[in-house]
């Protein structure tokens, strides 16, 4: 069993790089790429060395950041949407969390497309978020509220246009989440007649 003084210095680290990560998206959501690690180091008042103890690399800082931005996508769609007894509200409020984030967040996904070649979740998080998918799908077939051919590739497909519509800024993104959620409903198919 560790010793309570080395309890306290995990416990030390784990607070110390929380605040540089919290420090480091903060600085990448307002300057997007620009930023550097010095540049991390001075907002959070410790020295550059601290910085690259918790994130030797600044794509690791940058991987940090983005699995935290999921991480919070994640959980707020987890509270807010299965608490919701409709599952194409549970699926409106999922795609409205993703457009919030991303359009809150620019600077940040531009940071991270251009360090990472892209914004799409990774790791354990991008694993949850597609069971997370497909569990809002799932609910709404057996609810009849959304087509029985609809897949998690295609979920994350809208969730990926409606991510770029409001980070770009390219359309109103809260139409395009109700335009989605059209596409997504089940269609009564005429059938052909000899």
């Amino acid at each position: 069993m560790p010793s309570p003084s080395a309890r306290k210095l995990r416990t030390d680290a784990a607070r110390n790089r929380d605040h540089v990560l919290d420090t480091a998206t903060a600085l990448f959501t307002e300057r997007g790429e620009a930023v550097q690690m010095a540049d991390v180091a001075r907002e959070a008042g410790v020295g550059v060395g601290t910085v690259y103890r918790h994130f030797p690399t600044r794509r690791a800082l940058v991987e940090a950041a983005a699995e935290r931005r999921f991480a919070d996508i994640l959980d707020h769609a987890r509270a807010a949407c299965r608490t919701e007894p409709d599952a194409r509200r549970a699926l409106a409020a999922f795609l409205t969390r993703v457009a919030e984030v991303h359009e809150q967040g620019r600077a940040l996904s531009g940071a991270i497309e251009s360090v990472l070649g892209d914004t799409e979740p990774r790791g354990p998080v991008g694993a949850e978020l597609t069971e997370f998918g497909a569990e809002l799908l799932e609910r709404g077939r057996v609810e009849g509220l959304i087509r029985d051919d609809a897949t998690v590739a295609d979920l994350y497909m809208v969730v990926g246009a409606v991510a770029t519509v409001s980070r770009t800024g390219i359309g109103d993104w809260r139409r395009f989440v109700e335009l989605s959620l059209d596409g997504l409903s089940p269609r009564e198919r005429s059938r052909l007649t000899d």
